[in-house]
Order: C-alpha cells, then sequence, then structure tokens
C-alpha cells in the first residue's frame, strides 16, 4: 500500500506530460494522507458538446478519499488505498466506482518500505525512464457542514505477490501490493471507462518500467 508519495508540482511536466493547466494551488511535495494534492480528471462539462471544454483538468484534491457521508475529514487518513478486489463494496469507494470517477494523480515517485534487512527503510521507486507515474485512482466531492465543496482521490492498489520489484516491500508476513500505474497511453482511456470496464485498467505496471530511485535532488 502507498501512503507517501511524491507530488508533481513542475507546471511545465504537467502541461506536457499530463496535458492539464496547472491550477494555482499545486499542493505539496511529499504527500501523505490527508494532505492537499492533484488529481486529474475529465471535466464534467466536456459532455455538453462545448469543443472549448478541455478533456483532461486538474483539481487540488486531499489524499484519502472522502465520501460523501462522511462527517468530517478524518476518514482520509485510512482512505487513501482502494485495493482493486473490494473498491466496488467498500462503503467509503463503492459510489466513485459505481459513477466510474476516474482520476489520474501524477507523482514523480511514491516511497514504500523495504523490510528485507528487518527494519522499515523507506525506498523511493521511480519510473525507469524518469518520466512521472500517471497513478489510477478515485475522486470524491465532499460538502462540508460550512457548505465548501472539498475534492479528495484515493490510489487504486493491485496485489504484487509476484511482481519482481514490487514483491521486496513492506513485512514479509504482509500482502504484496502496488498501485496501478497507468501506462501514458492509457490515461484518456481510463478516465472515460465505465465502470464495467474499470477493471481491465488494474493491472501491474512492468517491473522493467520502474526502479528503485535515487533521492531528490
Amino acid at each position: 500500500m502507498c501512503s507517501h508519495y511524491e507530488g508533481v508540482r513542475d507546471a511545465q511536466v504537467l502541461r506536457k506530460v499530463f496535458q492539464v493547466e496547472p491550477p494555482a494551488d499545486l499542493g505539496k511535495t511529499d504527500l501523505w494522507p490527508g494532505y492537499p494534492g492533484l488529481l486529474i480528471r475529465r471535466p464534467r462539462e466536456k459532455d455538453s458538446g462545448d469543443d472549448a471544454v478541455p478533456d483532461r483538468e486538474a483539481l487540488p484534491g486531499l489524499f484519502g478519499l472522502v465520501p460523501h457521508w462522511a462527517t468530517d475529514l478524518k476518514i482520509c487518513r485510512s482512505t487513501y488505498n482502494a485495493r482493486s478486489e473490494t473498491v466496488a463494496t467498500k462503503p467509503s469507494f463503492r459510489e466513485a466506482w459505481k459513477r466510474a470517477q476516474h482520476c489520474i494523480i501524477p507523482a514523480q515517485a511514491i516511497y514504500e518500505p523495504d523490510w528485507r534487512s528487518s527494519k522499515a527503510i523507506p525506498t523511493r521507486i521511480e519510473r525507469s525512464d524518469g518520466r512521472p507515474m500517471g497513478i489510477a485512482g478515485l475522486w470524491s466531492a465532499w460538502k462540508s457542514p460550512q457548505g465548501e465543496w472539498v475534492h479528495s482521490y484515493t490510489m487504486l492498489t493491485t496485489n504484487a505477490d509476484t511482481h519482481p520489484l514490487m514483491n521486496q516491500f513492506h513485512k514479509p508476513t504482509d500482502e504484496k501490493r502496488m498501485v496501478v500505474v497507468l501506462p501514458e497511453s492509457a490515461y484518456d482511456k481510463w478516465l472515460v471507462a465505465t465502470a464495467e470496464r474499470s477493471d481491465q485498467f488494474l493491472v501491474p505496471f512492468a517491473a522493467e518500467g520502474l526502479r528503485v530511485g535515487s533521492e531528490r535532488d
């Protein structure tokens, strides 16, 4: 599971790689559950027939999905990852899944604990080509008691017990998990996919496409 990642805060990277116009608030660089980050989704107005509406938009949002029935934002501390096997039935995620509220989470790297030395060593994982990751996620909008709308998101994960790289992380007795890193060619397809077709995107990213990265410059 991924509870820590490095967001993309370079406006030019967001424009070039993710083809979105960055919002004024780019969120934090180091993100943990409850921190403000970015989500990329298909604009709600895209289906209106207005050609001026872009195919993708970037919005500020909290890392950790806040379902409409939540009473406060504390729930995001435990809803930052959604298991692909149970996302359709879990109360926190099932509405966003049913409505196909798909998003892409731009990340320069993720961090996972390496326990092979018997201690949890935070390890940076990035794409082998150095390009940012587009992680498959779900988004939600929550209305606070004060009437303010808050967007939030969760990362989808899949089993990684047999993944040559990602099965090295987490405790030896734990199930191995990894976030769903989308190929860039699948970005638009994911954003428009129906709930019935969503499962086909939830597959592990090839091991050769990932590497244990160096510290940030």
